[in-house]
């Protein structure tokens, strides 16, 4: 058909995830960054990370009045198992009633 796509669609979720504390990818820590879950609850979906395709913090100052520049959010491209496509962030200070501080932002259909 004409004008119809292929391409996979990207879903915008922004929604707490929780991680598979077994599969945390320790080793990044040593850096001062968060530990990678290589799964995670989402709903009712057990989601295990294949591959991570890239990697970038989202910065901000300081709220205290010092001109120091702090890390806020983690951020993670990563390919599922399934196939998938995903980002998700890992908050420095999660905020709300529920304190989470991992998300899924957004996640592409298969």
């Amino acid at each position: 058909m004409v004008g119809v796509s292929d391409a996979p669609t990207k879903r915008f979720v922004s929604e707490p995830i929780r991680p598979v504390i077994a599969s945390m990818d320790t080793r990044a820590a040593v850096g001062g960054a968060p530990d990678l879950p290589r799964q995670f609850q989402w709903r009712d979906e057990q989601i295990e990370v294949a591959e991570v395709k890239s990697v970038w913090r989202e910065s901000g100052p300081c709220t205290h009045g010092s001109a120091e520049t702090y890390a806020k959010k983690h951020w993670f491209e990563v390919t599922t198992t399934s196939g998938q496509s995903a980002q998700i962030y890992f908050e420095r200070q999660a905020r709300g009633k529920r304190l989470q501080r991992w998300w899924l932002y957004t996640i592409t259909a298969v």
